[in-house]
């Protein structure tokens, strides 16, 4: 603030989000001392089911959902506020914001509340910067997508130096698009038609005189260019690889 003291402070939409999605996740924990052991194994398996957005979710993983809620209502109770939650981020105004949020708190059950303590906590703590978002909807998740694609990259050696760190993320073998092993031609535009000229072929004198011979048509190619008529390309410019590209080679275990 002291460099750019008008700057106006956002916290990443991000963070916040997450914090709803930790709270799911403790509410999923809290239930587990009520399970057996075959039913603790189910719910650790389905636990990415109850982090996804309702939209999101596939038919089985649908059916899959409605059975946990269905057999143990607080897990559905947390869920519908982890979902709620999202909807204060489609909010058109902080006011709208602030309105939606205290109305999602405001409406929270007294048992799930422990569960979501500390998103609310840090909502009401940081609203003003929380609720600039809505006026400046700026992120840094390419950022740091990036930044924790460039550390992990560093881990799979040891020593590299800035330029060989950046070499080795931009032209990663299989990340960028291959080059045909043969350089295409291009075919050039053949001439309409051929136009004949006379010329003498003969014996020349000193003076360039042609003292006897014939005239013949010699063939004169119209609008023909300098050089070859079928010349390769020149080398196609590699600027590397697209970072989402190198995000899903990296989940695939291909780096």
């Amino acid at each position: 603030m002291a460099v750019i003291p008008d700057a106006i402070i956002v916290i990443d939409n991000f963070h916040v989000v997450r914090l709803a999605n930790d709270a799911m996740e403790k509410a999923r924990k809290g239930l587990r001392a009520e399970l057996t052991l075959k039913q603790k194994r189910g719910l650790m398996h389905d636990r990415f089911v109850m982090l996804k957005r309702k939209r999101d979710l596939s038919d089985e993983e649908r059916l899959n959902l409605d059975g946990w809620t269905k057999y143990y209502p607080l897990l559905g109770e947390a869920y519908r506020l982890k979902e709620d939650f999202f909807g204060v981020y489609e909010a058109k105004s902080p006011e709208d914001a602030a309105r939606r949020f205290e109305a999602w708190r405001d409406g929270m059950p007294a048992e799930i509340r422990p569960h979501y303590a500390d998103l609310i906590r840090a909502f009401t703590n940081w609203q003003p910067f929380i609720l600039n978002y809505f006026a400046h909807p700026v992120t840094n998740a390419y950022t740091e997508s990036l930044n924790s694609l460039i550390r992990v990259m560093n881990r799979l050696g040891r020593g590299y130096s800035f330029e060989a760190l950046r070499a080795k993320i931009l032209f990663t073998e299989g990340a960028h698009k291959h080059t045909l092993s043969r350089p295409k031609f291009e075919r050039r535009r053949e001439p309409e038609r051929e136009v004949a000229e006379p010329a003498m072929i003969g014996y020349a004198l000193a003076d360039g005189v042609m003292p006897f011979g014939k005239s013949i048509s010699v063939p004169r190619r119209g609008g023909r260019t300098d050089g070859h008529p079928h010349e390769p390309p020149g080398p196609p410019k590699n600027y590397g690889a697209d970072i989402a590209t190198l995000i899903e080679l990296l989940k695939a275990g291909r780096l």
